[in-house]
């Protein structure tokens, strides 16, 4: 089933301007909502994972992300670790960079314990649309970018959806928007979608069913992105503290971060480089800002996050890395579509990353002088 592009649907979608007089029953507070991350300098956290697996069977193994990034927006400065494990390695997924903790224990080891510690420094992001980035990127590195993942596709259905959402456009960041603001008002944030979604982009589109959280939603921008040409990539990461903009949906708890997983987007526009990107949280907001379902896209408290995300996003949030379609060294379940959580697996039985209080696991944040 081909999601229905009609005329309607496509101008709604590709309007940048949003009017927010009008909204009957809008409180007073609501209208005045703000959301405009812009840089105001480093700030550094300390960011660990602890590990105690439960019914541990035989040898044991556990994978845990290391961030990977070093880019104006984000600078990781050091990883530790602790434990009872019989070997720990760093092992880098050999395409994408993305770094690995590897620890192995031992089949008589009651349970197995590791804790593992990152210190990151992380900013606020904002294009400067006014500016011309001088920065251009190996032609290599961009063609990585538009092409397609096990998940993410971008032939048959997402090559034609992407066509008519971007029909007409003359450039490329007129078709990121129209893509950004399609993905808005045609996608819908589901609760009770486990951890972050899959991604399956392909049978999103021949379903109709365009519900899911982070991993669907701005995967399905990615894909329509690069299907129109414009290298994209997701970047897989983690919530650290309370957004600074008062909205509950945009940051986490640091004392406990289970569940606190969030991957965002990025595309490449010519004339401004690499540029943030998150309609997944667009719609997270509109679905769980408030009691009711909020299904305006334009509604005061949603605009000014729908403005901002296309170009900004706050730095309360760190990145692991934009890896996919990545096998963890010597695990028995395959290929990952992506990695931002923790894994383990002990005998022949893998642990479900998903459920952190079974595995289990806790992550914690804490943020320091630098």
């Amino acid at each position: 089933m081909t999601p229905r592009l009609s005329r309607r649907t496509l101008i709604k979608a590709a309007s940048a301007s949003i009017v927010l007089a009008g909204h009957s029953g809008v409180r007073a507070q609501d209208a005045a909502r703000n959301f405009s991350p812009r840089p105001q300098g480093w700030r550094t956290f300390e960011v660990t994972t602890t590990v105690r697996l439960r019914n541990a069977r035989g040898e044991s193994t556990v994978w845990l992300p290391i961030p990977s990034l070093d880019t104006p927006w984000q600078r990781t400065q050091d990883s530790s670790w602790s434990g009872n494990s019989a070997a720990v390695r760093i092992d880098a997924d050999r395409d994408t960079g993305a770094r690995i903790l590897v620890a192995r224990f031992g089949a008589d080891t009651v349970q197995p314990m590791l804790t593992l510690t990152h210190r990151v420094q992380t900013q606020n992001r904002a294009v400067d649309w006014k500016a011309r980035d001088a920065d251009r990127p190996d032609p290599a590195e961009l063609r990585r970018w538009t092409a397609p993942s096990e998940l993410i596709t971008t032939d048959g259905i997402v090559r034609k959806v992407a066509n008519q959402i971007t029909l007409g456009a003359r450039s490329d960041r007129e078709k990121a928007q129209r893509i950004y603001d399609w993905v808005i008002v045609s996608t819908y944030r589901e609760p009770k979608v486990r951890g972050c979604g899959v991604g399956d982009i392909k049978t999103m589109l021949e379903t109709g069913n365009l519900s899911g959280k982070c991993a669907d939603i701005n995967a399905l921008f990615v894909g329509l992105c690069r299907a129109s040409g414009i290298p994209a990539r997701d970047i897989y990461g983690i919530r650290l503290v309370p957004s600074a903009f008062g909205y509950r949906e945009l940051g986490a708890n640091p004392a406990s971060l289970k569940g606190a997983q969030h991957c965002r987007a990025e595309v490449y526009l010519k004339a401004h480089g690499w540029v943030a990107m998150d309609p997944a949280d667009v719609t997270k907001v509109m679905r769980q800002e408030t009691p009711e379902w909020i299904k305006d896209a334009g509604h005061p408290i949603v605009a000014p996050v729908r403005k901002a995300l296309f170009g900004s996003w706050e730095g309360n949030w760190m990145g692991y890395n934009s890896a996919s379609d990545i096998t963890l060294p010597g695990s028995r379940q395959g290929r990952l579509g992506f990695l931002m959580y923790p894994q383990a697996q002990s005998g022949a039985s893998s642990y479900d990353p998903y459920d952190p209080d079974s595995f289990a696991y806790q992550i914690t944040a804490r943020e320091i002088d630098a």
